[in-house]
Parts: structure tokens; C-alpha cells; sequence
């Protein structure tokens, strides 16, 4: 399909001009697209109508019986995929052969929605996405993200120009003609919000990108943002452990002005799986969670409460805290839809199983009164990562 056809998705970084270290050390993006946000719905042949347009309204049943849920007006399946654990991040990159299984079988499992971005890898995450969707890319909507400038070691960057020419490598290492959803990664501070906006919007209008998102922003540059271009979702870190977008206005706006919401890290950045405690292990060379406060070998011991929360609440269910912690997050509103990532066949398994667990609303109770008691310890990022969040 053309262009024009369309006018209207749990690091490292290898590259050639700089260290792994390095480039870790200075941006450490980390965001969006762990795996775990609206605009205007794409008319093309093949995407499935929902039965309503109300922003997060569960609308029909996909593939293998998957739900689908709104993103303002782009409809996808209730639970994404984050690709960003396979090739960076979080240790050392998958073998691609085995990234592109974990990815194909997600798709066969009903899994519609899947999420990366240029500077995984970098690039690498880019590359492997395409290759494992090319084969079923009308079926699928693929999230990626631009705005740190690579070359120049993770240092951010959204001018339009560099937006009009990133997009178009985007485009090649993801093998297609259109991206479903363009996030900018970080807000920059230097470039008006408008004008990232204005440039998404003739890329909208060219047909190449078809809805636009923002991650790690605050809910006032999501107003600004919106009146130039209408924001399709949001993608933020948000968990049982992290709650910082119920308290500063991020999911506020997003109910107000009809758009998505998209968490990443919803178990924690892996934390809530329950598979780590006080003695754990980071790789500092290519795991970014080494260098964070709340995965210190002491944080994660205090943390523990939580983690056995969701466990004694899963008991009852035989389901697994993750299981838990992923369908909390799908209850909190109809319009957030998680992108839990692995690289592991098996978790991806235990990841979608979360969908057939079903919680009361005094289960729902129970964790909310529970926690309210826990006390989280640690801080969700570094300091280079928390100066890049719009606060």
C-alpha cells in the first residue's frame, strides 16, 4: 500500500560513534516501550471498525478472541507489545531469530499493537520489528518514537527538520510506508511543543505517520501539544509501584481531552514479576536498572511488600503477580492499554495469560487499601534519566 493510500507497539546502545557506557551514562533512554496511548481513526482496508468511537471503549474482538481497546480513535488490541527488552536495555540483545519468534507469536496470540523506537538498540529495535512484521503489516499498528539525536551521543532533539528526516529512516529500517503511531521520546526543552507538533502534522497529513503521541510529558505541554495536533496517547511509566501520573495530571488530561494512555514498565520494570529480590544482579555494561536507585540491592528487599501483595491476591485467581499487576493497570481505565516486553516465550505467555485472570472489584479494593500502606522505597529513574521527564 502507498502513501498516499494513508493520507489522512521490561539497555544498551551499540554504535559507531560512541560507547555503550557512554551513551548510557548521558541519555539512558529508557521509556517508553516496555513493554507499556489517540487521534483519528485510519480509514485503510484492513483496519478492523470498532463499534464506538468513544476514546478506550472496549470495541470487537480480534484475533484469537483479543479485545481491542481505543486509543482516541486508533483501535488496538487491549494489551501491546514492547520490543525494546529484546535488543536493549535490559542486558544484552536477544538473538534475532528469537526476537522475531517472540513478536510473531505475540501477533498469533492476538497481540495487534507493538512498540519500539530509533534509539533502542539504537536502531537495532527498529530493524528487528520489521523484519519479524513485514509479513503481516496490515494487521498490525506499529509505535515508534523519535527526538534524542544519536549521532550526537543521546543529547535531545526534536526540530522539525531533524523530525522530517529521522521519520524517513524510521520508515526504511521498519519496512513500511506508514508508522501508526510517532511518539516524541522526551520533550525537548528547546523546541517549542508547537512546533513539534506543527512538524508531525504535515507528516499526518503526507500520510507517513498517521497518529501522534508524547512520552514523558507533563500535562501541560499535552494541552499545548493538542491544540496544534490532536494527541493520540501518552506513554509514561506507570505501575502499582509508580504512580506518579494519578497524582500530576497526566491521566487527568488524557480522560478530559480523549486520549490514550500507554504505560511502560507496568510490572515494574520487572520488578513486580516477583523473579528478583535484595540479591539480584545488573550487568552495569547494558542494563540501565543497575545505575537506578529503587533496584539497589536494599530498595528491592524493602520492596518486597509489594511484591507479596500481588501474590496473596493472586492466589485465589492461580495467577502470578504479574498476571495481577497487569490486570490492576487494565482496570484503572478503559482507555490504557499496557506493553509489557520480553524476549522470553514464556513470560510473553504468562504476559496475555494476565487477560484471562479476572479480579473483583473487592479484589480491586484490596490492593488499593493494601498499598496505601506500603511505602515505596528508591526513585523510579536516575537523575539523567529524571531530567529528561517534563515535569
Amino acid at each position: 500500500m502507498t502513501r498516499r493510500n494513508h493520507a489522512r507497539e521490561s539497555g544498551h546502545r551499540d554504535g559507531s560513534t560512541f560507547s555503550r557506557r557512554g551513551f548510557m551514562g548521558k541519555a539512558g533512554i529508557l521509556g517508553a516501550g516496555l513493554a507499556i496511548g489517540p487521534s483519528i481513526a485510519s480509514a485503510r482496508a484492513g483496519e478492523t471498525q470498532g463499534s464506538s468511537s468513544r476514546s478506550g471503549e472496549i470495541a470487537t474482538e480480534g484475533k484469537n478472541g483479543m479485545k481491542t481497546r481505543k486509543l482516541g480513535e486508533l483501535e488496538v488490541s487491549e494489551m501491546g507489545a514492547g520490543a525494546m527488552s529484546i535488543s536493549a536495555n535490559y542486558g544484552p540483545p536477544a538473538d534475532i531469530d528469537q526476537g522475531i519468534k517472540v513478536l510473531r507469536e505475540a501477533h498469533d496470540r492476538g497481540v495487534s499493537f507493538f512498540d519500539t523506537a530509533e534509539v533502542y538498540g539504537p536502531y537495532t529495535s527498529e530493524e528487528l520489528v520489521g523484519q519479524a512484521l513485514a509479513p503481516i503489516r496490515d494487521e498490525v499498528r506499529i509505535a515508534t518514537k523519535f527526538g534524542f539525536d544519536i549521532e550526537a551521543g543521546g543529547t535531545l532533539n526534536s526540530r522539525p527538520d531533524r523530525i522530517k528526516r529521522v521519520v524517513e529512516e524510521s520508515l526504511k529500517r521498519l519496512r513500511t510506508d506508514r508508522i501508526d503511531l510517532y511518539y516524541q521520546h522526551r520533550v525537548d526543552p528547546d523546541v517549542p511543543i508547537e512546533d513539534v507538533a506543527g512538524a508531525v502534522k504535515e507528516l499526518i497529513a503526507e500520510g507517513k505517520v498517521l497518529h501522534f503521541g508524547l512520552s514523558e510529558a507533563s500535562a501541560r505541554t499535552i494541552r499545548r501539544a493538542h491544540a496544534v495536533q490532536p494527541v493520540t496517547a501518552i506513554q509514561t511509566e506507570y505501575s502499582l509501584m509508580e504512580r506518579d501520573p494519578e497524582k500530576n495530571g497526566v491521566l487527568a488530561i488524557c480522560e478530559e481531552l480523549g486520549i490514550g494512555f500507554v504505560p511502560w514498565g507496568p510490572v515494574g520494570m520487572g520488578y513486580l514479576t516477583g523473579d528478583m529480590n535484595g540479591r539480584t544482579k545488573f550487568d552495569s555494561e547494558t542494563d540501565l536498572r543497575a545505575t537506578f536507585d529503587r533496584f539497589s540491592p536494599e530498595n528491592m528487599a524493602a520492596n518486597m511488600p509489594v511484591v507479596d501483595l500481588l501474590r496473596r491476591i493472586g492466589e485465589s485467581e492461580n495467577a502470578t503477580p504479574s498476571q495481577v499487576a497487569l490486570v490492576w493497570l487494565l482496570a484503572q481505565k478503559p482507555w490504557i492499554v499496557p506493553i509489557p516486553g520480553t524476549r522470553n516465550l514464556k513470560h510473553l505467555h504468562e504476559n496475555l495469560g494476565a487477560l484471562h485472570v479476572r479480579l473483583s472489584p473487592k479484589d480491586l479494593r484490596e490492593i488499593d487499601t493494601a498499598f496505601a500502606e506500603v511505602e515505596v522505597h528508591g526513585g523510579r529513574m536516575n537523575d539523567a534519566q529524571m531530567q529528561m521527564v517534563d515535569q
